[in-house]
């Protein structure tokens, strides 16, 4: 077996290989940024080395992932993964699968295949009726007629609760059973992830004024999560404030800058909430002297976009929804998580995306968020894997959606934080309403405006979770 790989490598490798004499679905939970693509390509080589697999069929759910898929294994290999004559496999997205043909799958009847499941989460379903899609493709397609199959995923639950392809569940508690588990608090212990360090920002005194109130009705918040719960004010109101933008992004930047000293390569990461968003990040902080790249998904050849960043010298990149999973840059090292999307789910990837080490020295990785009481409750709860709440499969009605900004309504209070106060300047009045970014109360005749001010006070909580 290959003398470079890392520990936790080799034992699961090993532990799959003695698994699949017995059963062919082998499911590894390991921290994102531990390295389960060179694990993979690793256990393929080995088993087509000892002459158990013909063909190795990789899925993964976006076009990035994959793409990082196909370098990881051709190199691991020394033979193409491009699905072309000659090749010995091929790599493809979740969303591709339903416009593969019959020719494609057929496959799975003339040939032994190993098929790669990268983060699994993506795909629902033990039955048809609680499946998704992509769930759907892999209990009809794939599940019986692969020889072996390896699901991966550094989150192994679902926002919806419902249960996982090819994820096997205990009885009758239903709690997920994982063939091997690699934590984030072994990843950093064995140099394999960086420490991360959570910064959560607040502000002691928010005022709130009613401007078409005749009397200029003026209301005070101790906190984002008072004015969030009792106030109009949203939590996306609060991405497109430009204090509060301002505020978070001069935190990141001053770090990133800081570790630059050191680091000249590192990289930082803004995570935005859609197109127009990144757009006036961008602006922001090139008004700050900041060089920044954005990426979405109506970018020309964004792909190209990413591995430039990847390989370049450009200090950050704004993305939306294109770097949140799965995609390996690891000079990235700070990151300012402005996404509307708050599950725990989203919050751990996006966290990914800055823990794998690039080299020794690179230690920490620092992820800015606000201070809202879901952020701060898995910001809070990071040393815990795999929480309880999400480790229990629930039984949920197949009339439930899939809610992607589900959050939970009752994070638990904050303990054991160490607080360091900021200085600032940033008040400003604020008003959002569609483009013109106005506040309104939902069942009103005509939009009520507010006028939004942020003191200069401050405060950040700082998270060393190892």
């Amino acid at each position: 077996m290959n003398a470079t790989l890392r520990i936790w490598q080799h034992e699961c490798i090993t532990l799959a290989i003695q698994h699949f004499t017995e059963q062919p679905h082998f499911f590894c939970q390991a921290t994102p940024g531990a390295g389960k693509t060179k694990m993979a390509a690793e256990l393929a080589r080995l088993l087509l080395q000892q002459d158990k697999i013909d063909l190795i069929l990789c899925f993964a759910p976006s076009r990035q992932t994959s793409d990082g898929f196909q370098r990881t294994f051709s190199d691991v290999l020394g033979r193409r993964l491009d699905g072309l004559i000659g090749a010995v496999g091929a790599a493809c997205t979740y969303q591709g699968m339903e416009y593969r043909d019959a020719a494609f799958w057929k496959l799975f009847d003339d040939y032994r295949v190993f098929a790669v499941f990268d983060e699994i989460h993506h795909c629902a379903g033990h039955d048809l009726l609680l499946s998704n899609a992509w769930g759907q493709q892999i209990l009809q397609r794939i599940q019986d007629r692969a020889t072996f199959t390896l699901a991966l995923s550094g989150t192994p639950w679902r926002s919806d609760q419902k249960a996982i392809a090819l994820a096997r569940y205990s009885q009758p508690d239903g709690v997920l059973i994982c063939d091997y588990r690699y934590g984030l608090q072994e990843a950093i212990a064995d140099g394999v992830c960086r420490s991360p360090r959570i910064v959560v920002l607040d502000n002691n005194m928010v005022r709130l004024t009613e401007t078409l109130s005749t009397e200029g009705t003026v209301t005070t918040y101790p906190s984002i999560a008072r004015l969030l719960s009792e106030s109009p004010v949203s939590y996306e109101d609060l991405l497109f404030h430009d204090d509060i933008l301002r505020q978070i992004l001069l935190l990141g930047c001053t770090k990133l800058r800081e570790i630059r000293e050191r680091h000249p390569e590192a990289g930082g990461l803004v995570v935005s909430t859609n197109i127009e968003h990144a757009h006036r990040i961008a602006d922001l902080m090139r008004a700050q002297g900041e060089v920044c790249q954005v990426v979405t998904n109506k970018t020309p050849n964004a792909q190209q976009v990413i591995n430039d960043f990847r390989h370049g010298g450009c200090t950050w990149i704004i993305a939306v929804g294109m770097i949140s999973e799965g995609t390996d840059i690891p000079r990235l090292q700070v990151c300012c998580h402005l996404s509307r999307i708050r599950t725990e789910l989203h919050y751990r990837q996006v966290l990914g995306r800055i823990l794998r080490r690039s080299n020794d020295a690179d230690e920490k990785a620092w992820l800015y968020v606000l201070a809202e009481p879901a952020l701060q409750q898995y910001s809070e709860r990071l040393a815990d894997d795999l929480p309880d709440d999400h480790a229990v499969l629930s039984v949920v009605r197949a009339s439930q959606l899939e809610c992607d900004d589900q959050i939970d309504d009752h994070p638990e209070d904050p303990s054991g934080i160490e607080i360091a106060i900021l200085g600032g300047s940033m008040g400003g009045a604020y008003s959002r309403m569609g483009s013109d970014h106005a506040i309104s109360i939902i069942g009103s005749s005509e939009p009520a405006l507010y006028e939004l001010n942020f003191s200069q006070h401050y405060r950040t909580q700082l998270l060393s979770v190892y």
